[in-house]
Formats: C-alpha cells, sequence, structure tokens
C-alpha cells in the first residue's frame, strides 16, 4: 500500500491509497513521525539550507532568506497581473491545485478570495506560510512523479515558477491534462525567460548579463531539466493537447530606469527581487552543477548587482 505525505501546518499526516492504513493508530503516528523528520531532514551547503525530500531534485534554497524573495516575487506577480490571481476565464473555481506553492502566498490568496474553493498547495518542502483558511491544505509531493489524485478533479491547475524544475515537460503535461475537468478545465502557467535584454553603455556589462542567460541554460542542460521552458511551453502544452491556448508577455525592468510609471514601480521591486534571491537562484546551480567555488559566486553576484545599480544600465527581462 503507497503512501503520500501530507503537510497541513503545523504538523504533518500520511493519506494511504485506499481506505484505511497499515496498523493501528499508533503504527500510523510512527510512520507520521517518521515521514516528518525525512521531509525536515534538510541540507546545508554553503550557508544555505535546501529540501531533503528528493533531495538535489530543486536548485532553490528553502530557507527564510528565500522565502522573503519569494514575497517580493509574489508581489510582482500581482503588480504584473492588476491584482489578479490568475487570468483564466473562470468565474466560479471550485478546486483547485496550486503545483511548487513555495511559501503558499498564492494558495492562500485564492483560498481567502474564493471561500468556496478548495485549494491544494503541493511542494517538496514543508515552508508554508503559518496561517491558512481552512479551505486550504499544503502536501509534501514531487510534481514530477506519477500523481495520484483522482482524474477529472480540478477545475483549474496553478503553475508558477518551475523553470529548471522538470525534466520530462510532456510527462508533466499530460498529468495536468489527465486531472482536469474536460471542457471546463484550466492549466495556468507563468514562467521566467533566462535571457535578458540589456543597454548599456559598456559592452562589459552587456557580456555579464549575457552570460547569466548562458549559464542558466547550460546548467539545464546538465541536469536535463530545462530553464528554456518559456520559449516552448505553449507548444508543449498544444501537443498535450490542450485547446485554445492563449499566451501574453510581460516585461519586468530591473530597477527604476524605465520612464512608465507603473514599470518603474514593477522595476523597483524586481530589484528587491534581484537583491534578495539571486545567490538562491545560482548558487546550487554554479556549485554543484558547474562547479565554481562558493568565493567564485560571491564574486559574481556582487558584480551582478553592482551593474544593476549603475544608472546607465537598463537591464530587463520578460515573464
Amino acid at each position: 500500500m503507497s503512501t503520500r505525505c501530507l503537510h497541513t501546518l503545523p504538523r504533518f499526516t500520511t493519506r494511504a491509497a485506499g481506505a484505511g492504513g497499515a496498523g493501528g493508530p499508533s503504527a500510523r503516528a510512527a510512520l507520521a513521525r517518521t515521514v516528518a523528520s525525512s521531509v525536515t531532514t534538510y541540507r546545508y551547503e554553503n550557508g544555505r539550507r535546501y529540501h531533503a525530500y528528493k533531495d538535489g531534485a530543486y536548485y532553490q534554497p528553502n530557507d527564510d532568506k528565500q522565502a522573503s524573495a519569494g514575497t517580493i516575487e509574489h508581489h510582482l506577480w500581482l503588480l504584473t497581473l492588476r491584482d489578479a490571481l490568475f487570468l483564466a476565464p473562470l468565474e466560479n473555481p471550485q478546486r483547485v491545485l496550486d503545483v511548487g506553492t513555495g511559501t503558499g502566498l498564492w494558495a492562500v490568496d485564492m483560498a481567502d478570495r474564493y471561500p468556496a474553493v478548495e485549494v491544494i498547495g503541493t511542494d517538496l518542502s514543508p515552508t508554508q506560510v503559518p496561517f491558512a483558511p481552512p479551505n486550504v491544505r499544503f502536501e509534501i509531493d514531487d510534481c514530477c512523479s506519477e500523481w495520484t489524485y483522482p482524474a477529472n478533479s480540478f477545475d483549474l491547475i496553478h503553475v508558477r515558477g518551475l523553470v529548471g524544475s522538470v525534466a520530462n515537460w510532456p510527462a508533466f503535461y499530460a498529468e495536468c491534462m489527465r486531472h482536469l475537468q474536460p471542457g471546463l478545465g484550466y492549466l495556468e502557467q507563468l514562467e521566467f525567460d533566462v535571457r535578458f535584454e540589456s543597454e548599456p553603455d559598456d559592452e562589459a556589462d552587456k557580456a555579464l548579463f549575457d552570460r547569466l542567460g548562458d549559464l542558466f541554460v547550460e546548467a539545464g542542460v546538465r541536469m536535463e531539466k530545462s530553464f528554456k521552458i518559456a520559449e516552448n511551453m505553449r507548444a508543449r502544452i498544444e501537443e498535450a493537447g490542450f485547446v485554445d491556448v492563449v499566451e501574453r508577455r510581460f516585461m519586468w525592468p530591473i530597477g527604476t530606469w524605465h520612464a512608465d510609471e507603473r514599470l518603474k514601480e514593477i522595476g523597483h521591486w524586481n530589484m528587491r527581487n534581484w537583491e534578495n534571491g539571486m545567490e538562491g537562484w545560482i548558487l546550487a546551480l554554479l556549485t554543484r552543477t558547474l562547479g565554481w567555488s562558493y568565493d567564485d559566486v560571491q564574486l559574481y553576484e556582487a558584480r551582478l548587482l553592482k551593474a544593476l545599480r549603475e544608472r546607465n544600465v537598463r537591464v530587463r527581462h520578460y515573464v
């Protein structure tokens, strides 16, 4: 009998596939404690904390510093979508799956905004916010494994920021298709393009950001988890059988250099996002995957941030 570990703050529980469970209440409680321990025995590396469940499957830390960056990122998405939580033409969602929920802020906002909806947020780490309305629950799960939910059970699957995290995108989209209500459900995916457009006066600064995009792509090739999904996810989604696919592209400046006031605000928060989050984005990729030293990563990060703070450097990327 297989089990899945659920995380419903503030404690872990387990769910068996089928009725009942192995052994009596004491045995199930012992199993729950064992599973809880296994997903919180974190990896500590270069001063940062990383997930334990499926150790090494995801490249970003799960510590408080990265959670702070995730909060800023969530705010950036709300600014970008003009406070909408999704753009799909869905008026009354009933059952929603948030894949890679992270700190769970989107799932909590969704549950608050739609009190009748049931929201499930999944992640490799049990690091969700310690407050949640009763219509949201968090589960420790790997979205790259076979899903165990009933088929046709969701009317919205929300995916955000899985770039560099999935080895088999066709299989992932097939799971999404299988678990959405036929003809009624929507998949909404938001990703980051890791190629950067820059207009610095100094060619060396331009090369610095061009190289960053190249490093992301190279690390993804070595891990066999593409960082180029933003470029081709529409084609892959359509290949999976989805219809009426709508793609929208948004610009995120880095810094307050843009003349448009709304983009200037987005750029302000994106600069804070880079300052808080960049080390976590690149540290494991460059050390584990590409063989850099910790000191080399710190030097490279400092050069990137110095360039971004220069007024003559105008860098942007797209989501």
